[in-house]
């Protein structure tokens, strides 16, 4: 741990010329003592620092000393395609690593390719949970993660939306896909392939079988089927609608893209009041409820008969509430 800290303190000094005491600890994390005794140990050991005292000081490498120590290790290259995604690497348990790399990365630069490198990061940053919702903090994410590493075959409760809600499964890792904050399961279960989210693993145990990834598995092009089969499987039924060309405008703030996709498609020609008619797929009457009810008095439901009056019937029970509580 320490000859980590001591290649990390040349490589910060590397990247960035000159840093105080309190930011190199801040770096670490450790404490500016522990520095202070690196700094010791660097400098017994012939590396060329120099500590500058004042208010503009701090420790810099002298003559252009360059450290060689910049070669990756497996799990520091393993992150790699994590670097522009600090949250999801520290939901992994990989944020040191990723931290190692991008230090040895940015050393390894020229300084006009390195200036470049830090404004990128300064000026571009991924936010993946959709608004007002906080991303998954899975309780065995990073289990599972190992287990697709090392190709371990794995045995998990999971609770599902049908009934039996709690099963128990032995499965395949095969990947991990982060999707709008919520993190996925990729996994070989008998002859199929099939999607599990991870925050809903009651519990979970890494046997010690291994298998075999199939050949030729793709996981970004299995991921593209399957949401594209998600919406097939998910509606099965359609609804028509009159919306006033306000509501239209919010379409994108209150439905999913299937549906929004579904409504540009099908509009027709403003009528004499300047409303649109449109068909959107639902997944039932229930869902469908909830969905037409964001729209307020902004929308009419001309079909199927049976949402219609589910929501007249709705909306005579709130009348009944609200002129109770008045």
């Amino acid at each position: 741990m320490r000859a980590s800290r001591l290649v990390s303190i040349l490589l910060l000094l590397q990247t960035r010329e000159r840093m105080t005491a309190q930011e190199l600890a801040d770096a670490l994390e450790v404490s500016v003592r522990t520095v202070y005794r690196d700094v010791e140990s660097l400098s017994a050991a012939g590396v060329p620092l120099y500590g500058e005292p004042g208010h503009d000081g701090g420790y810099r490498l002298l003559g252009g000393f360059r450290t060689r120590l910049t070669g990756l290790t497996a799990d520091e290259a393993d992150s790699l395609f994590l670097t522009g995604l600090p949250t999801a690497a520290a939901d992994l348990g990989m944020a040191t690593v990723v931290a190692a790399a991008q230090l040895k990365l940015m050393a390894s630069l020229p300084a006009e390719l390195r200036d470049r490198a830090g404004r990128i990061a300064e000026r571009f940053h991924l936010d993946a949970p959709a608004w007002y919702r906080d991303g998954d903090r899975p309780l065995h994410l990073s289990a599972v993660a190992d287990a697709v590493w090392k190709g371990s075959a794995v045995r998990m409760r999971y609770l599902r939306w049908a009934e039996p809600r709690e099963i128990t499964r032995t499965v395949e890792p095969y990947g991990l896909v982060l999707k709008a904050g919520h993190w996925y399961l990729v996994a070989g279960a008998g002859e199929q392939v099939r999607t599990y989210r991870v925050a809903r693993i009651v519990d979970l145990r890494v046997l010690d079988e291994h298998f075999d990834r199939p050949s030729g598995f793709d996981l970004a092009g299995y991921w593209r089927h399957y949401l594209q089969s998600f919406d097939a499987r998910r509606y099965q039924d359609q609804a028509t609608l009159r919306l006033s060309p306000r509501i239209v405008d919010q379409l994108p703030h209150l439905w999913d893209s299937a549906m929004i996709d579904a409504a540009h498609r099908t509009a027709t020609p403003p009528d004499p009041d300047g409303w649109t008619r449109v068909t959107i797929p639902i997944e039932s009457v229930e869902q469908a409820l909830t969905e037409c009810l964001k729209l307020g008095a902004d929308a009419e439901i001309l079909a199927p008969a049976e949402l219609r009056e589910h929501i007249a019937e709705t909306l005579d029970a709130l009348i009944r509430i609200y002129r109770r509580s008045v």
